[in-house]
């Protein structure tokens, strides 16, 4: 039995899916399962991972766990991890490229508090995510993105290549102990995300730029958190002149190229309308 945490959300679906598509006994974890969405022949178990006693149940006959921390702080994470070693034999656990140059992040953190139980354990480290581009949606459908820092060249992966080397290593021993950074094929900067973004609906979009000062209130606003928003804005100001890694991770895992942002783009074009 294979558990999904962040079942609904846009790595753990596909996660779900894959595994799904490959027999695996799934079971995923959401917090209402009567909205979930899920096929009607996964398991959904109620539960929360800031409430470590709700997870018992979806815990109960688990091997590997599918782990995704969703908050912006640690706290609390050390409890889960613990839950899930007096159970499951391996965790999976989705951090971020961010995590190797911010070790006081909480995905970091929680790397450490995996990395030094007894799980059998695999990192995660994937780039930027192509799905976050959706938060320009409205924007693009008015013509026009504002933002700071349009050169910041990023590597975004699609999803689901997260979620099939995710599949990988849930389900062999060979992926035992290691830490994978993932990315997209190649760099494209943000203000070419938009015009890609914009071929892709079949209409112009340009990139505005905005001065970090600009930007800071929106950001705090959509993030939700001070620091979040101000760690974004270091990432984007350093990737103007060191761009974003690339990996061929993705291929070398699961024999498939990296799907690029242009056909993410063309797949998700209807999202941007």
């Amino acid at each position: 039995m294979i558990l999904v945490t962040g079942a609904t959300g846009g790595v753990g679906r596909h996660v779900v899916a894959q595994l799904r598509a490959r027999h695996h006994a799934v079971r995923a974890l959401v917090r209402d399962p009567s909205t979930a969405d899920l096929p009607s022949d996964i398991e959904t178990v109620r539960g929360d991972l800031a409430d470590v006693a709700s997870l018992s149940s979806a815990l109960a006959d688990v091997d590997s766990v599918f782990l995704l921390w969703p908050f912006f702080a640690a706290d609390g994470a050390s409890d889960v991890v613990d839950a899930i070693a007096d159970t499951a034999r391996r965790v999976v656990y989705l951090s971020a490229e961010a995590a190797a140059a911010h070790p006081e992040s909480f995905w970091a953190i929680v790397e450490r508090q995996v990395t030094e139980s007894e799980l059998e354990w695999t990192i995660l480290r994937p780039t930027g995510f192509a799905k976050n581009t959706l938060g320009w949606a409205d924007q693009i459908r008015s013509g026009a993105v504002h933002g700071p820092y349009g050169a910041a060249a990023r590597s975004l992966i699609d999803e689901r290549d997260i979620a099939a080397v995710a599949v990988q290593a849930l389900s062999s021993d060979e992926h035992v102990g290691k830490v994978y950074v993932l990315s997209g094929p190649a760099t494209v900067t943000q203000s070419e995300q938009v015009a890609i973004i914009g071929a892709a609906v079949g209409r112009q979009v340009r990139w505005i730029e905005q001065s970090p000062a600009e930007a800071r209130p929106q950001l705090v606003e959509i993030f939700g958190d001070k620091s979040f928003a101000e760690g974004a804005l270091d990432t984007w100001a350093g990737f103007v002149s060191e761009p974003e890694e690339v990996t061929d991770t993705v291929q070398a895992i699961t024999g498939e190229p990296a799907r690029s942002f242009d056909q993410w783009a063309r797949e998700h074009a209807d999202d941007f309308r």
